[in-house]
Formats: structure tokens, C-alpha cells, sequence
């Protein structure tokens, strides 16, 4: 799906360099419209976003950093959506499962996908000190990847790439 509009809003969403992702910006407007592209992919898979599947989303869409499952849980009991661990973890492999959210498992915890229907396989920048967590393109460094595997003789099947280091701001601090 086409993601079309003026980058001026520094949205992270959007094919921008990821450094915008770390900036202060309207996140409401990246994240109305990522939940618009989840909600069509969803449809388009024959997947339903019930009301928890959709909420544990929209808790993810809230803030650019990852959220262990107990953090969601905690934020969906309050909100009356019950406090059993599986009900969470349920809704967070769904996510991730349909594309909809990634599991950053450096922080064993779990962030919105914001590039949803698009095949992507990113690489995550964690900042160390907010734990705020970006989406950048990585088919440089997947294709780095392959090559040296290929060197061994080996063939990348999956690889999941994360970055830590520190945001604009925290390193500014």
C-alpha cells in the first residue's frame, strides 16, 4: 500500500530516513495510519481484529518503544479487557504472526509493525536508555549478511537484526 504525505511531520511510518523516528512529531497521524493499513491487511488475510487484538495494536501504535507482554497486560486489565496472561500473549503472537507487530527480542518485548502489508524484514535500532525502538531498511545489510553466510557455505533462512546503541535525544542528554 502506498503511504503518501508530506514528511514535514517527521512521521516513522513513511519510507524517511529512520532517524525521523527518534523525532518529536504528531504520532497520532502515523499511528491512525498504521492502524488503518493493519486493519485492511487483517481484512484482506481473512484475519479479524477482535476488540483485544485491535486495543493490544493500539497500545503498541502509542509510543515508539517495545512493550513486554506483562506491560500490555497491565494496561489491558485496567482497562477491563481481563488479567490472564494468555489473553495478552495471544493477541501479541496474532500481531506478530499477520504481520502487525514485530517481537524485539533484545528487550523481550514487542513493538508495532509500522510498514504493515509491505515485505520488509527491518533492522531494529534500540536506543539503550529510552528504549525506544526504529524501523530501518535493511536489505544492505541483509545482502552483507547473505554474502559472508554464503562464503561458509551457509543459507540464511530468517535472521532478525537489532542495533542498540542511542537515540538523538538521549544522546544529546
Amino acid at each position: 500500500m502506498a503511504h503518501e504525505h508530506d514528511h514535514s511531520d517527521a512521521c516513522p511510518g513513511c519510507a524517511a530516513p529512520p532517524q525521523v523516528a527518534f523525532a518529536q512529531h504528531d504520532h497520532s497521524h502515523c499511528a491512525d495510519d498504521v492502524m488503518a493499513r493493519a486493519e485492511a491487511l487483517a481484512l484482506a488475510q481473512g484475519a479479524r481484529l477482535t476488540p483485544v487484538r485491535r486495543r493490544v495494536l493500539e497500545i503498541l501504535l502509542e509510543e515508539h518503544r517495545a512493550l513486554g507482554a506483562y506491560d500490555v497486560l497491565q494496561r489491558l486489565a485496567a482497562e477491563g479487557f481481563g488479567n490472564q496472561p494468555p489473553v495478552a500473549y495471544r493477541a501479541l503472537d496474532f500481531l506478530v504472526e499477520n504481520g502487525l507487530a514485530h517481537r524485539i527480542r533484545r528487550l523481550n518485548a514487542f513493538a508495532a509493525c509500522m510498514h504493515p502489508g509491505e515485505d520488509h524484514a527491518p533492522v531494529f535500532l534500540i536506543c539503550r536508555e529510552c528504549n525506544h525502538v526504529a524501523e530501518a531498511p535493511a536489505a544492505p545489510v541483509r545482502a552483507a549478511l547473505e554474502v559472508a553466510a554464503a562464503g561458509l557455505g551457509f543459507t540464511v533462512e530468517r535472521s532478525n537484526i537489532e542495533a542498540l546503541g542511542l537515540c538523538p535525544a538521549c544522546r544529546g542528554a
